[in-house]
């Protein structure tokens, strides 16, 4: 096993990480920018490196600077977590010439599912139904009618090497497709610096359902269940939740042998999630491979009981996995929150400040996975991503009720973040019932109206405070022989925490 790991990331992944290598004895070394000098990950690690100023391209997607520090602190290994670099095929080629491990897939096989287009080629291989639409890049207006027309509108355009959400767009009328390829085009060519795009079926009201997998480089793979991930604002994930309602054994084993074949087709090696569209009849389509760990990796540990991270160490190490196939059991349901410094009432626009007062929940079924602290200033530099708060039940219905107190409790005040929203959808009653779909939040959010209006809950805890005072000043500790004077004064004085006159 490793001695010395270094963490190429930032915030909650990075002290997960962190917290996983201090149980298995291994030496952790954080990387940090100058707006993360006072972050938590770098206090948690055993040592920690300044890698530049705070703009990520200066500092954390700096691939040079990383692999260059991982030889002066004599790294053994690099762990990517998710984001930055994690599926960049160039950081995992300059880690293995350096002859430094990257706990993760080869360099080849984040090339090859890093695109899409040749994701689609490789899982049509591997004999995984794929959606309807291309498998080549689409060159020119005249080219993509041709193609939308074959399979039909709606359709959408997808960038080949997209990701995260970026470089997609429904396309509803032919009308519509030239502005969309210009528009598709252009963001992907400023996100991914390669403006491919491609024209596929858009599946109406699609559930997203991912499949976590894990493979060692002695050729054994497993699935470790799926997760369901149809909660989405602009294409990214909210909530997840594993099991999803939908699943039936025979389901996940067809999805999850497909995740194997589409994992082994390509010499996986590492944890990884294999995606799926599945539609209204429940026919299930390949969409990507997320080559790293994943935001909602939680959720499938509180069911299954394996420690992911524990075990993307072992593989890289060179280790057999220890589970079979016929070992993984999940027990219970589970669901995740993320919790984004966004305003859910203003678009999800992002919110930026300090933090002045945080209250994290606690109690049975309930986890934290996060960075923050009271007193830190949220930047603008980074994903907003503030934490998850994970939560376990024996059924759903028990991880709904949980989530509901759990998000009860939580407070963080300063800056708008997305607990309302996430409040808003544990009442709902389709979401109870399992009705959801990718499109769920476009539907039924617009109109949603705010549990509280900003200030009011301010102006209420000004206006209490000001009443248990002017209260506390009438409030007198009886003398002998009155009936009150069976009331403690101790008790009184305690609670009020003012002092008070004695009256007869």
């Amino acid at each position: 096993m490793f001695k010395r790991v270094l963490i190429a990331n930032r915030g909650e992944i990075a002290i997960r990480i962190i917290r996983a290598l201090k149980e298995a004895g291994i030496a952790s070394i954080a990387i940090y920018s100058d707006a993360d000098r006072e972050s938590r990950h770098v206090r948690f690690a055993d040592e920690a490196y300044r890698i530049g100023p705070p703009p990520s391209e200066e500092s954390y997607l700096k691939i040079d600077a990383i692999v260059s520090l991982a030889r002066k602190v004599k790294a053994d290994a690099i762990h990517p977590g998710y984001g930055f670099l994690a599926e960049n095929e160039d950081f995992a080629a300059q880690c293995e010439a350096k002859k430094i491990t990257f706990i993760g897939p080869s360099s080849k096989a984040i090339r090859t599912m890093g695109n899409k287009l040749v994701a689609r080629r490789t899982a049509m291989v591997a004999k995984a139904p794929i959606i309807p639409g291309a498998t080549t890049a689409t060159k020119t207006l005249a080219d993509a009618k041709k193609r939308a027309r074959q399979i039909g509108y709606p359709v959408m355009l997808k960038a080949a090497a997209g990701g995260g959400g970026k470089g997609l767009r429904v396309v509803r009328e032919e009308k519509e497709l030239e502005s969309a390829i210009r528009l598709t085009k252009g963001e992907a060519r400023a996100a991914f610096g390669n403006d491919e795009i491609y024209v596929e079926k858009y599946i109406t009201r699609p559930r997203h359902i991912e499949f976590q997998i894990l493979a060692d480089s002695h050729g054994n793979c497993v699935y470790l269940g799926e997760r369901e991930c149809s909660i989405q604002r602009r294409h990214q994930k909210v909530i997840e939740e594993t099991p999803s309602v939908i699943m039936t054994q025979e389901l996940r084993r067809e999805m999850g042998e497909a995740a194997v074949r589409i994992a082994t087709q390509v010499g996986y090696t590492n944890a990884g999630t294999v995606e799926f569209i599945v539609d209204e009849k429940r026919d299930f389509y390949f969409l990507e491979m997320n080559t790293r760990l994943q935001v909602e990796h939680p959720v499938t540990e509180l069911v299954t009981g394996i420690d992911i991270v524990r075990e993307q160490l072992g593989i890289a190490a060179g280790k057999k996995l220890a589970i079979r196939q016929e070992d993984v059991r999940p027990r219970g349901h589970a669901i995740e929150c993320r919790i984004y410094a966004e305003d859910p009432y203003n678009n999800f626009l992002p919110s930026a400040g300090r933090i002045m007062r945080l209250r994290i929940p606690e109690g049975p079924g309930v986890r934290n996975d996060t960075g923050i602290f009271e007193g830190w200033d949220v930047s603008v530099y980074y994903d907003p991503l503030l934490a998850k708060l994970i939560v376990w039940g024996k059924d759903r219905k028990e991880a709904i009720e949980r989530a509901q107190r759990a998000l009860s409790e939580y407070l963080i005040e300063g800056i708008a973040t997305t607990i309302p929203f996430h409040k808003w959808i544990m009442r709902q009653t389709a979401f109870h019932k399992g009705e959801i779909d990718a499109t769920f939040i476009d539907r039924e959010f617009t109109s949603a109206v705010p549990d509280e209006k900003p200030g009011f809950a301010e102006a209420a805890i000004i206006a209490a405070a000001l009443d248990v005072f002017q209260n506390s000043r009438k409030v007198f500790i009886p003398g002998p022989g009155r009936a009150e004077a069976r009331s403690s004064a101790w008790k009184l004085q305690g609670r009020l925490r003012t002092p008070v006159e004695r009256r007869e």
